[in-house]
């Protein structure tokens, strides 16, 4: 497995839970410490620690030392990758809705020339 194929799938990892995304929105807002980011969950602050070390294994996060807070911060562009596969989903449907309206209008025109 190669270390971008690795990293893809840490990422998809990250993401596919809803505490995650949860966190990866507050932190897109602000950087935000690490006690103030689990007051917004309903689990305790070592579960949101750990949620917070798989968004850092991804490199969706980032923390830096305040005294003796951690601060942590979105890192945005780690989504790239999500963004550039479903972006291929993107095309295809934009090109299967395109199709299917190019089809209901040369429907409605044919019924249309009928009547």
């Amino acid at each position: 497995m190669t270390r971008a194929t690795s990293t893809t799938q840490a990422i998809f990892k990250a993401i596919a839970d809803p505490s995650r995304r949860r966190l990866l929105d507050l932190l897109l807002e602000r950087d935000i410490v690490a006690q103030e980011l689990a007051s917004h969950f309903q689990m305790s602050f070592p579960a949101v620690s750990q949620h917070l070390t798989v968004l850092l294994k991804a490199g969706l996060v980032t923390k830096r030392a305040e005294g003796r807070q951690r601060v942590y911060c979105a890192a945005p562009h780690g989504l790239q990758a999500i963004h550039d596969w479903t972006a291929k989903y993107q095309r295809f449907w934009s090109w299967r809705l395109r199709s299917l309206g190019h089809y209901l209008d040369q429907s409605a025109k044919s019924r249309g020339t009928r009547s």
